[in-house]
């Protein structure tokens, strides 16, 4: 069945560059001692072809409309070959955890090709004996952002993973039999009829040659709206520098018991909240150990979304965010855990906050594509404070093993994408009883990844210092934002506002220098 791409998804194409491949990626590792013999690649091959037509995305591929003149379309791939998207690799001894990571930092920094299927999986064998894991190997999954709506992580994981280390019986597939490819007149048709139904989007077919056009009626729709005060408080730090192309990746892990200890003794706290504050503690070590904290408080990105309870069911994109100060700016640790906890829960009541589904009724993709394009160019990420200085992802995992054909899932390492001016990421991955925090940026931003990690146990450990035998409800009342200028708690309206201005201020400069 043909699928056109929403703005959203197709957002995540325009917004791909050489440094910013768009694909979100797993690092999986996973122990074969309660495997009669260890699974090899051969054998990995054949359970995915066995498991290809549990997910419609795994054989389908962009298909793009002549000119641009529309977003793509999700079509059936009559040259769909399972040997483009697995790779099998076999680490130099030692094969320590070390070269592990640096291997899937390298694969990482890929992008993945779009003339197939937006997904790839490598097989990684050859890893030395470690104690939970004496007979291990590892795959690493990479799928593109704009993939998700078709078949989210949870999906494709899925299709992958089962809950018993006897793999499920699955009825014989039918013959896969792709669907023609749709002819160039039936996309021309569909794009026209498009343009015409959606004058704004008529308006984003000139793009290259009417971007002022563009902008125009951008900011014509952005000020009709009822927005929350202007944001763009997050300070410039070590990490809202621009990147480059290679990537390196780390990880930090925790029993699950020693978060849920503290919420018990602290029942107004989420996990989340001491997830962030720890976060918050190791943030602030780091820049504080090089002499850059700065005195406004750090603003993390947290994307919301509807978790399905079932491994196998889709989320759908139920995509919103919030921005959270870390409170980075109070020096007491129960107060600053207040602080995020209080500004967490206003933003997540907060009535104006702007979802995923509303922004791109308001933006064309095309518009964001650009404005990327141009804020890399021009190296805007050196001459304006960010909108936030981080994204914080978090993904709740279900608290059992999950097993491949027999393989026992030891620990999961999430990546997401780097842009110029946001170059570290934080994945925390809840999953059998641990909590991993997984660092993703690029070496010319992160230069001492050892250094950023070990402030992880160190700020665990100061926060349950602080928080022994404190009330926090005794604590005084704090306002949102980290007791900064943020009158109300941060989100996304408010850095609409502030990119309306950013690219008023970029477009007159393009402007005048036209006129020179």
């Amino acid at each position: 069945m043909m699928r056109q791409l929403t703005e959203l998804d197709a957002s995540f194409l325009y917004l791909e560059s050489e440094n910013s491949p768009m694909h979100m990626g797993g690092l999986y590792l996973f122990d074969n001692s309660d495997r009669e013999k260890p699974l090899d690649f051969e054998e990995f091959r054949r359970y995915i072809e066995s498991r290809l037509h549990l997910a419609d995305f795994f054989r389908q591929r962009l298909i793009e409309v002549p000119l641009h003149l529309d977003h793509p379309y999700w079509v059936d791939d009559p040259d769909f070959d399972l040997d483009r998207h697995l790779r099998h690799v076999t680490l130099e001894k030692p094969g320590d955890e070390p070269a592990l990571l640096e291997l899937a930092a390298s694969l990482l920094a890929e992008p993945l090709p779009r003339d197939r299927p937006l997904w790839e999986i490598s097989f990684i064998d050859g890893l030395a004996a470690r104690e939970d894991a004496p007979s291990s190997f590892a795959i690493l999954v990479k799928v593109h952002h704009a993939a998700i709506d078709a078949a989210t992580g949870e999906e494709v994981m899925g299709a992958l993973l089962e809950f018993s280390p006897t793999p499920r019986s699955l009825i014989p597939p039918q013959p896969w039999r792709p669907k023609p490819l749709p002819s160039k007149a039936r996309l021309l048709g569909g794009a026209y009829g498009s343009a015409l139904n959606t004058p704004f989007r008529l308006a984003s077919l000139a793009k290259d040659t009417l971007a002022s056009a563009f902008y125009a009626v951008l900011v014509q729709r952005l000020r009709k709206l009822k927005l929350p005060p202007a944001l763009f408080s997050a300070p410039r730090t070590l990490f809202n520098l621009p990147i480059g192309r290679e990537r390196v990746i780390g990880y930090v892990e925790f029993p699950l018991e020693r978060f849920r200890k503290l919420k018990k003794a602290h029942s107004e706290l989420t996990v989340n909240d001491l997830v962030l504050a720890t976060c918050a503690e190791a943030l602030s070590s780091y820049l504080a150990s090089h002499g850059r904290l700065p005195r406004r408080p750090l603003i993390a990105m947290s994307p919301i979304s509807v978790r399905s309870k079932n491994l196998r069911s889709p989320t759908g994109k139920q995509l919103s965010a919030m921005l959270i100060s870390l409170a980075t700016d109070e020096p007491d640790l129960a107060r600053r855990l207040k602080k995020i906890h209080d500004n967490a829960v206003a933003s997540k009541i907060y009535g104006q906050a702007i979802s995923a589904a509303r922004l791109r009724e308001l933006i064309p993709s095309s518009m964001v594509g650009l404005s990327a394009r141009i804020y890399t160019e021009f190296q805007l990420a050196q001459r304006h404070r960010p909108l936030f200085n981080l994204p914080i992802t978090n993904v709740p995992g279900p608290q059992i093993p999950l097993y491949l054909n027999g393989a026992k899932l030891i620990r999961q390492i999430g990546t997401a994408p780097l842009f110029d001016g946001l170059g570290l990421v934080l994945v925390i991955v809840s999953y059998n009883s641990k909590i991993t925090i997984s660092v993703t940026s690029s070496p010319s931003v992160l230069t001492d990844m050892d250094n950023f990690l070990a402030r992880f146990p160190e700020a665990l450990e100061n926060m349950e210092k602080a928080l022994d035998g404190v009330d926090l409800a005794s604590l005084p009342e704090t306002e949102a934002g980290g007791g900064q200028t943020l009158n109300r708690p941060a989100t996304l309206g408010g850095a609409i506002t502030d990119m309306v201005s950013l690219f008023s201020n970029l477009f007159e400069s393009l402007r005048h220098r036209s006129e020179r």
